[in-house]
């Protein structure tokens, strides 16, 4: 068992500083107020990048990133190995709100609001030459305040997201706020779980057949009490609800819109006839988060990098809070794993520095081929490198 005294649990507001270590090559300036774990580096992969959302890595080292507002996905090599990508091409274009991307049997797999895609890159110049539809637009719904569409594909079926299109609108009878899974042709149209928010990135976790992701909690969630006296701020809103680590399973029901955390009531959803049943179908978080942290992605650490305790554990990218009086979020945290169930989070990277200035929104996570993480940044613009190096070493 792990030494449960490193483990920092979240049920509210927690505010972490780390020491700053010495950066790599190219470095993170020395003066950004990024900090650290110790024995991780933070290093530029990439920079000058409009707006890095998620990205997927091939099996030969190539890098893909999705830009929603550009349309594109974008295709990068690291050719010398130093940990730079030195090139960055368009891989497809025209393709308005990309978003989810997975590779499998020598595809770019990716997502539209409502359509899903596959592309090859034929002749290795970094372009995709072949391009198919999967499901084309009109079998499952598009926009809405969260248009954003996860992807996975998991034991030959490909799985996708769809979230709410407000914050807590009832959409128990649509096709929102639910995971639905097809062939991988895009026919057998058939729903996995229900009684999500907004879920952006799935995983299998790795040696398994289970399905987790991360799903945002609601907002305004004590805005009805709060109302009644605005002296006193916001101190139900700012902690609650959590944002969720979530194992989805065949027709689970994860609460949404209805129930939050730990199978709390909505005061707005009190009165309905059968809200003590859906309490009781509803599946808790695997792992609760800190409220309005804002988790985009995780991704189960797999490489042989970091520390040998680190295999299993899943690092999060938390994109940070605007429904909160103070920032949180803002990170890339570890969620220690113990047989198979989370029990423990720390924080890796922390993008606030110590005034409350953001200093980067990470969004995506993903391994890379050498062991080390890469992490998406929308709000600077950046790929970085998240490596390890033994204290010892670095004397």
């Amino acid at each position: 068992m792990r030494n449960t005294t490193t483990i920092i649990t979240y049920f509210c507001i927690v505010i972490v500083a780390f020491s700053s270590i010495a950066l790599g090559i190219p470095p993170t300036p020395a003066d950004s107020g990024i900090t650290v774990r110790p024995g991780f580096s933070l290093t530029i992969a990439i920079d000058n990048l409009e707006r890095p959302r998620f990205m997927e890595a091939a099996p030969d080292g190539t890098l893909f990133i999705s830009f929603p507002q550009l349309g594109q996905i974008k295709s990068c090599k690291d050719s010398d190995g130093d940990g730079s990508y030195e090139s960055l091409e368009t891989f497809v274009d025209n393709h308005p709100t990309v978003h989810g991307l997975y590779w499998h049997d020598g595809w770019l797999w990716f997502t539209e609001s409502g359509a899903i895609f596959r592309a090859r890159d034929d002749n290795n110049d970094g372009r995709a030459d072949t391009e198919e539809t999967v499901i084309p637009a009109g079998q499952l719904p598009k926009g809405g305040g969260h248009w954003w569409r996860s992807l996975l594909i998991h034991n030959q079926r490909l799985y996708t997201s769809i979230g709410d299109s407000g914050n807590i609108n009832d959409e128990s009878t649509t096709e929102r706020q639910k995971i639905w899974s097809f062939k991988l042709d895009g026919t057998d149209k058939q729903l996995f779980c229900t009684g999500i928010r907004n879920t952006e990135k799935l995983v299998a976790r790795p040696g398994t057949n289970e399905i987790w992701g991360m799903d945002h909690g609601s907002d305004r969630y004590g805005k009805f009490l709060e109302d009644k006296d605005k002296s006193a701020g916001q101190p139900i809103t700012d902690l609650n609800p959590p944002c969720e680590m979530n194992h989805y399973i065949q027709d689970g029901f994860y609460g949404h819109p209805f129930v939050v955390g730990n199978r709390l009531v909505r005061y707005e959803f009190m009165e309905r006839p059968d809200i003590v049943k859906l309490a009781a179908k509803t599946i808790p978080p695997a792992w609760a988060t800190g409220g309005h942290w804002a988790p985009n992605a995780m991704e189960f650490y797999t490489g042989s990098q970091f520390p040998k305790d680190c295999q299993g554990d899943a690092f999060v990218a938390y994109h940070g809070s605007w429904n909160s009086s103070l920032k949180v979020g803002y990170c890339v945290t570890r969620v220690l794993f113990d047989a198979g169930k989370p029990y423990g989070e720390l924080k890796v990277v922390d993008f606030l520095d110590k005034g409350g200035s953001v200093l980067g929104r990470p969004v995506d996570v993903v391994n890379t081929p050498d062991g080390s993480i890469l992490i998406s940044d929308d709000h600077g613009g950046k790929i970085y490198r998240l490596s390890y190096q033994p204290q010892d070493e670095k004397k």
